[in-house]
């Protein structure tokens, strides 16, 4: 059965009201963000981290990943020195905030730690998100978690600075493509006016995240794009590859490297969906996908105990490839 979806309505002001409430009286806060996490997972956890820690509280920030690594091309955003590995994060924390994670499974093994947690809040605007804290900002109209962030710091009458609007503006531009995406609202344009009025540097931020990448990427990419299937029958037109980790060993490159494959496969006319399959260090194959708009992801990958958005939306499987698309090519 399929999970049911939000509506995309904003916030109400209790529910802010609650979460300034529950921060402004805490003295140390827990902050979690997913795992493998994507700029706008780790933008929105580093820019609340350094405006909470500036206004005094004790903060300690992580993401469950059993390999601890903070993804090659985030490493520039400020704030990570509030970084600690799972293994030191509070245990039962009396606050703990969460975000960009759709189901409490993305929080990897701190998904243990929210569970203890006294008060837990969800900031978030995946519309799989079920709601699991006992307080969810959860907005699936909003452009980006970051802007989320963005309000909350407001609310809490915290400044943005240089640093804080860095990893705010990095969340953004991710999440909507540069402003590509159907995300991309009026408000979208305008919180990023903002953050560029703070002093984010708009050119060295896309350098960084898009125009830079080791040469082993353009080999990889030339033997994964070798292997691409086109099935013009299946979900209005399915375009697939996968990159094991033979293919990354082969190459040096580590997990993240490859995050950005599945951009160049979903420009395929002739395809409505697009899927790329990357084996992690582990084994299991972390599954992206992608819709022109006439499939749901969202929808599909939360079938197969994933979520994210209704065009772009990913889940974990421990199956092998073909089983796989198998199961996809059923639900499509």
């Amino acid at each position: 059965m399929t999970p049911e979806l939000r509506d995309g309505g904003p916030v109400p002001d209790l529910d802010w009201d609650r979460a300034v409430e529950l921060i402004s009286s805490a003295d140390e806060i827990a902050l979690a963000c997913h795992v493998s996490p994507d700029g706008d997972a780790l933008g929105s956890m580093l820019a609340a981290g350094r405006a909470l820690r500036a206004a005094g509280k004790r903060v300690a920030a992580s993401f469950g990943d059993r390999r601890f690594e903070v993804p090659r091309l985030l490493r520039f955003l400020p704030g990570q020195d509030l970084l600690v590995e799972p293994s030191d994060y509070p245990p039962a924390p009396e606050l703990m905030i969460t975000f960009d994670a759709a189901v409490a499974d993305r929080l990897g093994v701190l998904a243990v730690n929210a569970g203890k947690a006294r008060e837990l809040i969800v900031v978030d605007h995946h519309p799989s998100n079920p709601g699991f804290g006992t307080l969810n900002l959860v907005d699936p109209g909003a452009p980006s978690t970051t802007a989320l962030v963005e309000e909350l710091l407001g609310r809490l009458a915290l400044p943005i600075d240089e640093a804080v609007a860095t990893c705010l503006y990095t969340g953004l531009v991710t999440d909507t493509g540069s402003f590509r995406h159907a995300s991309t609202t009026p408000a979208a344009h305008l919180m990023a006016a903002r953050l560029v009025a703070a002093g984010v540097d708009p050119e060295q931020t896309s350098r960084r995240l898009w125009d830079s990448a080791p040469f082993g990427y353009l080999r990889i990419l030339g033997a994964v794009l070798g292997r691409v299937s086109l099935e013009p029958g299946v979900g209005g037109g399915l375009v697939w590859t996968f990159v094991t980790r033979d293919d990354r060993a082969a190459h040096g490159l580590p997990y993240d490297a490859v995050e950005g494959i599945i951009d160049v496969i979903r420009r395929t006319d002739e395809a409505d969906v697009a899927v790329v399959l990357k084996e992690d260090d582990d084994g299991a194959w972390q599954v992206s996908t992608r819709s022109r708009g006439g499939t749901d992801v969202a929808r599909l990958c939360a079938e197969l105990g994933g979520g994210g958005h209704a065009r772009a939306a990913g889940f974990t499987s421990r199956l092998p490839v073909e089983e796989t698309m198998a199961r996809l090519r059923t639900l499509l």
